[in-house]
């Protein structure tokens, strides 16, 4: 059966592979961005199959997040899946960031990674309830969660808050048969990070390199799957080894 999927920050990187991944099992996918437009469209313009949409909107605004679903659940008439993918990740070392940069990205990182995260999470929810859908939630965390981000704190802490409030919801949403997971991957080769990714950043995988993309979409799609229902409140490392624990 096609379902309806929703990608959030599906513009290019991992929220693309994630996109081209669930088109090309035969979905139907809403492509979500906030500002680049022109990369959703690329992404839209690459999604094997029909049916597919692009939705607009920034969900640190929690009036636009429910705009968004709903036009995701007007295009594809109901959304099955939401994977919750689009975040920042702005540096700011404590050391060298002075004291009004450090609240703008706290809050910023906060506003979009967290709690953007929970009201998509809510909307979407809400609907499947209501039309009693055994759905899937997705939520793209990171090793950082647990190894920690010296350089971007914020992007640390908020991820550790997804993946933490994937679990509580897993409890909370598996009466109405609605399962939630969470992958968290290492580095992987996006073009957000690309200046990131050197031989050391390589060599912390004992495969000596980074992620592709498509490696990530791979676990989402599982975790999506009808039959990773009994994965509800899981976090799937996907990070090559680079962090155990």
């Amino acid at each position: 059966m096609s379902r309806g999927v929703l990608v959030t920050g599906a513009s290019r990187g991992i929220g693309r592979a994630v996109a081209q991944s669930f088109a090309d099992a035969g979905d139907r996918v809403a492509v979500h961005y906030s500002s680049r437009r022109d990369d959703a469209e690329e992404t839209l313009r690459s999604l094997a199959g029909d049916g597919h949409v692009l939705v607009g909107g920034d969900i640190a605004d929690p009036g636009a997040v429910t705009a968004i679903v709903d036009a995701a659940v007007e295009a594809l008439g109901t959304v099955h899946v939401l994977v919750n993918n689009a975040a920042v990740n702005l540096p700011h070392p404590l050391p060298t960031t002075d004291y009004e940069e450090w609240q703008r990205v706290w809050r910023l990182t906060t506003d979009v990674n967290l709690l953007g995260t929970a009201n998509m999470s809510y909307a979407v929810a809400r609907h499947m309830i209501e039309r009693n859908i055994p759905g899937r939630i997705v939520n793209v965390g990171s090793r950082g969660a647990s190894r920690g981000e010296p350089d971007h704190p914020a992007y640390g802490a908020t991820k550790a808050a997804v993946q933490a409030m994937g679990q509580s919801l897993a409890v909370s949403l598996a009466p109405f048969g609605i399962a939630v997971a969470s992958v968290a991957p290492g580095f992987v080769a996006t073009e957000r990070v690309a200046d990131r990714v050197t031989d050391a950043v390589r060599a912390q995988s004992p495969f000596g390199r980074v992620a592709e993309p498509g490696e990530i979409a791979a676990a989402v799609r599982y975790l999506a799957s009808p039959e990773a229902g009994w994965s509800s409140g899981a976090v799937l490392d996907v990070n090559g080894a680079s962090y155990l624990h």
